[in-house]
């Protein structure tokens, strides 16, 4: 039985193309920076799309961005590839004492905050912001700052949307280009901000959970207008309560 090529093969090759080939010899851990994110996108598509196939070709290239900065860091004599391993290991290992060190098992918010000085340090600005609102929430969360349960959660809810309805009774619009009422876009994003609380604090993640509504809505949009096409219907010029009827109609279908 011919013997499956290992992690060491794919980094063998990846020394190899640095040295080969013109356009991976140019790369530097910048340049490579929209690949990355690219490829962590990619990999998420798989995983939605429930693609076995696409998702093993996926994490291929997943794992070729971190071969590629491992050898460009070990040619800069900074660290390699089995610093990186080594890291992980250490790092696993510490975070599961009951496994592997004979000790209790903690928290694993509760570990990592003591380890920092801020809730902040080591979150990247970047992320997108419903899942930076979840991590500082978790983080707050493992020095303490949390609630028993999600009543609390589930009446800050409610204490934020009716804040947002007194500003729109106060006469809130949309200013001049559609530039915002900034005192609604605040109580807004406090009320987002205590969904994305109570999303964490019954064990959904906001972001998967928006991904799945904003699937859903646009099925079944897209049915309604494959519906009002067969009747003739254009849903530019159809109306609200023409279009609220199919829409209905979807659901029920």
């Amino acid at each position: 039985m011919q013997q499956r090529a290992g992690l060491s093969d794919a980094l063998e090759l990846m020394k190899d193309l640095r040295k080969r080939c013109e356009w991976d010899a140019a790369q530097t851990h910048e340049s490579l920076r929209p690949y990355l994110i690219e490829e962590a996108y990619e990999v998420d598509d798989a995983i939605r799309s429930g693609n076995d196939s696409a998702l093993r070709s996926e994490l291929g290239d997943l794992l070729l961005q971190v071969l590629f900065h491992s050898v460009v860091a070990e040619e800069r004599q900074a660290f390699d590839f089995g610093d990186v391993v080594e890291g992980f290991l250490r790092k696993m290992k510490s975070r599961h004492p009951h496994l592997y060190e004979g000790g209790e098992r903690q928290s694993w918010e509760g570990m990592k905050a003591r380890q920092r000085e801020s809730i902040v340090d080591g979150l990247p600005p970047d992320l997108p912001s419903l899942h930076r609102a979840f991590r500082l929430q978790d983080r707050a969360a493992g020095v303490g700052f949390d609630w028993p349960d999600a009543a609390g959660p589930a009446e800050k809810v409610e204490e934020e949307l009716t804040e947002v309805r007194d500003e729109i009774a106060r006469g809130a619009q949309p200013g001049e280009h559609g530039v915002p009422d900034l005192r609604l876009e605040e109580e807004l994003g406090d009320l987002l901000f205590s969904v994305v609380n109570l999303c964490r604090k019954l064990g959904v993640h906001p972001s998967l959970a928006l991904d799945k509504a904003n699937v859903k809505f646009a099925t079944r949009f897209q049915a309604v207008e494959r519906l009002a096409g067969e009747r003739g219907v254009d849903v530019r010029t159809a109306g609200l309560e023409a279009l609220d009827k199919l829409w209905d109609e979807v659901k029920r279908g």
